[in-house]
């Protein structure tokens, strides 16, 4: 029996590439004897890296469907799998002449596929809140596979653990906690916790548990500024990793050792718990139903205001109700239960 090469073209944003590993794993077993081939942006691949459901990745370098199909053709896809959203992904495949195209029928895109999955919804114009991994389980599920296990997972490259143990040295390796705060969020301003009160939730770790404290951020100015802003205005030291750049490879390695993470609802959250690490996740604009995990080692702080969920980048109140309502006390509260082992109490 001839190996067939199969196309999963996974979604852009990073945390929903993470939780599509459930579902990547069922289409491994379901594939088990073909090659499979990751399609995907530069950030998804890094983060994808080691990923054991994948034999090949093929980073996408331009965003123009007619180029993509000239380029998808020389693969020979016998089945493209479209876990990316858009009308140009569906467009490609088709153009591509791959015989089997799977994904759901959204942005206009059923006339393309040629197995098409029907997302819930609650009205006409609004989709029902579903979980990410339960909305990519879905079409690992109408491939006839199992899909009872919700684990997300990540690999971590030996090299990366070794390069990050020589740079940080026991501040990762030793006795007292590491701890990673992450002030930053790719979706917009809406989400960004105030920079006064990262900085006490810092104070307070390493004051009640001897904690290296670091901040983890993107290369981009504002959130270099906003680690900057929370370095100033802690009163006891924090590794500033804006001043250590870090691959996404060794941003991985370094989360696998984190006792706790704490973070806006951004991508660096699946990161921490595709790896199994503790973490408190601060949720304003953004309805968490969007990316529920029923993960036992996460402690979920979400505003509780009138205007929230509002799913905005950029808030449209006078004052910012929702991020601001999350008080330092409430963090800490939570960061030491965690640290305490007493999620419960």
């Amino acid at each position: 029996m001839s190996t067939k090469n199969i196309l999963v073209w996974l979604p852009s944003p990073m945390g929903d590439a993470i939780m599509a590993t459930p579902s990547l794993r069922c289409i491994r077993s379901l594939y088990e004897k073909d090659k499979i081939f990751f399609f995907a942006n530069k950030t998804v691949t890094e983060i994808m890296a080691g990923c054991p459901s994948v034999d090949l990745s093929i980073t996408i370098e331009k965003n123009n469907p007619f180029a993509i199909a000239a380029k998808l053709k020389k693969y020979n896809f016998d089945t493209a799998i479209l876990f990316k959203n858009s009308f140009a992904s569906a467009l490609a495949v088709y153009l591509a002449g791959i015989k089997t195209r799977i994904g759901y029928a959204r942005e206009f895109r059923g006339y393309f596929l040629t197995e098409k999955l029907i997302p819930p919804k609650i009205s006409r114009s609004r989709f029902k809140p579903l979980s990410a991994v339960d909305y990519y389980l879905a079409i690992a599920s109408r491939l006839g596979r199992d899909t009872s296990n919700r684990r997300t997972e990540l690999s971590v490259n030996e090299n990366d653990i070794k390069t990050v143990c020589e740079k940080f040295g026991e501040k990762i390796t030793g006795r007292n906690p590491l701890v990673i705060l992450v002030p930053g969020g790719a979706f917009g301003p809406s989400k960004l916790w105030p920079e006064d009160r990262f900085a006490k939730v810092s104070d307070f770790l390493t004051n009640k548990f001897s904690a290296n404290v670091f901040i983890s951020v993107s290369p981009h100015k504002n959130e270099v500024q906003i680690a900057e802003n929370i370095c100033s205005a802690a009163k006891k030291p924090v590794v500033n990793l804006a001043k250590h750049p870090l691959t996404l490879g060794q941003l991985k390695a370094l989360f696998s050792y984190a006792n706790l993470v704490i973070t806006n609802d951004t991508g660096p959250r699946h990161i921490a718990i595709a790896l199994n690490r503790k973490i408190v996740s601060l949720f304003g604009p953004n309805n968490p139903k969007w990316t529920e995990y029923d993960y036992p080692d996460e402690i979920k702080i979400i505003a509780d205001v009138p205007c929230a969920p509002c799913n905005k980048p950029v808030c449209k109140e006078g004052k910012h109700y929702c991020m601001e309502s999350i008080t330092a006390d409430s963090v800490c509260q939570a960061a030491e239960k965690l640290l305490s082992g007493n999620k419960n109490e």
